[in-house]
């Protein structure tokens, strides 16, 4: 059976808790404040045959860019994010893209799928869970 193909550009559509992960990410509060009034874009070209994948998130803030190759660990560099450094492995569990970030906080790390022309994303750490929805451009 065949995997997916999430290449595309989505525009985030909503979501949920991600005050309390940036929280439990030590994030401080003013930084907190700004990155949750983001709207951000994802921007995701997927080779299916390689199983490369690059995933951009745009903001009006600050872009992130995550270069990768499926089931591979690499060394990630979250400096943008929260100045951390994890060893990182993205792989399929079932049609789903499953992120595990090993590094200072445990538990961390993503699950991204696809409904149609939505895209979720679920981010972890610890105990902390926030959902984002992603809608496909057109």
């Amino acid at each position: 059976m065949s995997k997916p193909n999430y290449t595309g550009t989505f525009h985030m559509v909503s979501q949920d808790n991600f005050e309390n992960y940036l929280a439990a990410l030590d994030i401080n509060f003013a930084l907190r404040k700004i990155v949750c009034m983001l709207k951000p874009s994802k921007q995701i070209v997927h080779d299916p045959a390689t199983g490369s994948m690059k995933i951009r998130t745009l903001t009006t803030f600050k872009n992130f860019d995550m270069d990768f190759k499926l089931g591979q660990v690499f060394t990630e560099d979250l400096g943008p994010v929260d100045g951390r450094v994890c060893q990182t492995t993205v792989d399929w569990e079932g049609d789903k893209l499953v992120c595990v970030q090993r590094g200072e906080k445990e538990g961390r790390g993503w699950t991204h799928w696809l409904e149609g022309d939505k895209l979720h994303l679920e981010m972890r750490v610890g105990d902390v869970v926030a959902r984002q929805l992603f809608k496909k451009a057109d």
